[in-house]
């Protein structure tokens, strides 16, 4: 989750068990005496401590290369920061041994402090909403979306909602970083986008709710669930196009673009496309505290059958279809002015 506040946050499933984000993450792997650093989103999963530590690698040798300073004289602090909700009892436990840097402390939601984070990190965070656009479950709305999840195959109208409240989200993230960066210092963020042009029916990122949605809608068709509910129920994600992440880093002011790089990469190392077990794995470890909110943990078991069932007989795993996927890996610097 991103580091946003919100009243209507979920975190992804806390502990070691099977559908836990710390079995499954595997899909987010990603100068100064003291450089502090913070981990925004950074969940309970060890992707986390990866992340960290190729920071920390990279900064020390950087300075080796240009300044010849020993790593040795150079202490790291590290803020590990995510909602309220988050099993950080989880992520402190499994806290690397041979770790490099200082734990500052857990930091929830926003940090607070002006000016003193040299570098932060957020990885596939931002593109989840601090909540579900009002409009869109507004029986007297034009963006009410009944029937759907989501926003792949509705009306233009429930398009905007999203997009505007992303923009809302994006503008206060950009703000309170803003405030908490030195002059100078750097913001790396890696967010799930779509291709300009790429109509949301065929993003594969989309398509997958959209299957979870009909899944629902087979169990309200069955009595398990009460179709109201099901209609009352959004997802609170946006995938922004290139462009119009941008344009919203552009418009607040405070940060350079010093590297906006789309990568196309497929979600595991030989390049193939996950089995269905392990990708069902992955969603239910991240989705399921938000249904869980929602609808209660009584249909959680029938429910990801049904949904397994659809996403098995769909094209959502084939590697033709994982090649449309785009991350967008985007280094920004805080202005000095």
């Amino acid at each position: 989750m991103a580091a946003r506040a919100s009243t209507e946050a979920f975190s992804k499933n806390g502990g070691d068990g099977s559908y836990s984000c710390n079995c499954n993450s595997s899909f987010q792997v990603v100068p100064s005496p003291f450089l502090l650093s913070a981990h925004l989103g950074c969940s309970v999963g060890p992707n986390t401590f990866i992340a960290v530590k190729n920071i920390i690698e990279c900064v020390e040798q950087k300075c080796h290369q240009s300044q010849g300073l020993d790593s040795q004289v150079i202490d790291f602090q590290v803020f590990f920061n995510d909602h309220v909700a988050n099993d950080f009892n989880t992520l402190f436990k499994s806290l690397p041994r041979d770790r490099r840097y200082l734990l500052c402390s857990r930091c929830p939601r926003f940090l607070l402090w002006s000016l003193i984070l040299h570098f932060v990190n957020s990885s596939y965070s931002l593109q989840w909403l601090s909540k579900v656009p009002k409009e869109v479950v507004d029986k007297n709305s034009p963006a009410w979306n009944k029937g759907r999840i989501y926003y792949s195959s509705a009306p233009n109208e429930v398009i905007q909602a999203y997009s505007t409240q992303f923009s809302r989200d994006m503008g206060s993230f950009l703000k309170a970083r803003a405030e908490e960066l030195v002059c100078g210092g750097l913001m790396a963020l890696l967010i799930p986008c779509v291709p300009v042009g790429t109509p949301p029916s065929q993003s594969p990122l989309r398509a997958v709710v959209d299957l979870l949605g009909e899944s629902l809608l087979d169990m309200a068709d069955m009595g398990l669930v009460s179709e109201d509910k099901v209609d009352s129920f959004n997802f609170p994600k946006y995938n922004p196009t290139p462009p119009e992440l941008e344009y919203l880093i552009e418009s607040n002011g405070c940060f350079t673009i010093v590297k906006m790089e789309p990568t196309v990469r497929a979600p595991v190392a030989d390049g193939s496309a996950p089995t269905i077990q392990v990708f069902m794995l992955h969603l239910r470890a991240a989705w399921e505290p938000l249904i869980k909110q929602h609808f209660g943990s009584e249909i959680i078991e029938e429910l990801f059958v049904q949904f397994t069932k659809k996403v098995a007989k769909s094209s959502t795993l084939s590697e033709s279809s994982y090649k449309t996927v785009l991350e967008l890996f985007v280094l920004l610097q805080r202005k000095t002015g």
